[in-house]
């Protein structure tokens, strides 16, 4: 049961975007939406995407955010790379 869950969230992570933007087909949609019924990580994750977007969506903060907080930020979603091309 767990290898098919995790099959599951695979396919779903593949279509999230798609599934957010609204541009799968109703019966695809009706599939991801009783996945995440039976599964809380895949919830996690829609939801935490679709608060990122927002965020994205919002008109940009008028003070910049500070060094420390930023670098915590960067780290704690693994880009490290990112943040050091940046300094």
């Amino acid at each position: 049961m767990a290898d098919h869950y995790h099959e599951n969230c695979q396919a779903l992570l593949g279509s999230l975007s798609e599934y957010i933007d609204g541009e799968l087909p109703p019966n695809l949609c009706e599939e991801i939406e009783k996945h995440l019924e039976g599964c809380e990580n895949c919830r996690v994750v829609l939801n935490t995407t679709k608060r990122t977007i927002d965020l994205v969506r919002v008109e940009p903060a008028r003070e910049p955010i500070p060094d420390d907080v930023r670098e915590r930020l960067f780290l704690r979603l693994n880009l490290d790379d990112f943040l050091e091309q940046k300094k």
